[in-house]
């Protein structure tokens, strides 16, 4: 019957890209390298992530009509992700974010502009056969920014400060760009692993959603703890080292 799915739930969007020599001064006309559109949002990053490491998936989540969204739809099948439990929303408006991203440094800029699509909901995620998933995706890992609203300054720290509000058996992940990653299962081990930077740094943007996908994949394939998040911080550096995602395999 083959591997079961991954389920990832949670946002899509369109992404516009403008990659610059270096991020503009305020009030200025600035040329840009290259400008791109990109399927974006953090679940259907990680679809793209895992469709490309080879594992079957699928993304769940609202999507609005028009030219924008048929791109963003055109995209997934491109990468055979299956939309089997996407919600449509005739009368919404599809998310959409403009990025900088940085030559010079591999920093992304995201200026993001919510809309009136909503997310999914209790009763959408009732008519899932949860038969069909090995692994069924929203937030587990906790990201840099979110740690440090928790006043942490390492992934160290926000895992071993935050571990305790998880429930008793649960696994917590914590990536911190260049220091790499930690995460802490039900045994209380703290584990880590190094970052894998590239010899250039042209695009971060999506390195998180990679990191997680890689991840994801290697716990569900029943990987140990330090080798899943040493395989995200692995394929997270490849994907800083390229532009979008088709270069990390």
């Amino acid at each position: 019957m083959g591997e079961k799915r991954i389920l990832c739930v949670g946002l899509v969007c369109l992404d516009i890209i403008s990659v610059v020599d270096r991020y503009p001064e305020e009030d200025t006309d600035t040329r840009c390298q290259s400008q791109r559109w990109q399927r974006g949002g953090n679940a259907s990053n990680t679809c793209t992530v895992l469709s490309l490491l080879g594992a079957p998936c699928a993304f769940m989540g609202s999507l609005a009509p028009g030219h924008a969204a048929n791109f963003v739809r055109d995209d997934f099948k491109c990468y055979k992700v299956d939309l089997a439990h996407v919600a449509e929303h005739p009368a919404c408006a599809l998310p959409i974010s403009v990025v900088i991203s940085n030559m010079t440094s591999g920093t992304r800029t995201i200026l993001h502009a919510t809309s009136n699509l909503p997310d999914v909901t209790d009763a959408d995620f009732e008519q899932v056969n949860l038969s069909q998933y090995k692994w069924i995706h929203w937030e587990v890992f906790v990201s840099k920014d979110v740690a440090k609203d928790f006043g942490f300054y390492s992934a160290s720290e926000a895992v071993k400060g935050l571990y305790r509000r998880v429930k008793p058996g649960a696994t917590l992940i914590c990536a911190w760009a260049e220091n790499g990653a930690d995460a802490m299962g039900p045994d209380g081990q703290l584990v880590h692993s190094d970052a894998f930077p590239p010899d250039n740094v042209v695009d971060t943007l999506g390195a998180g959603d990679t990191f997680n996908a890689s991840v994801i994949l290697a716990l569900s394939r029943g990987r140990p703890l330090q080798e899943a998040i040493t395989y995200g911080c692995q394929v997270a550096g490849r994907k800083c080292g390229v532009h979008g995602y088709d270069g990390i395999v």
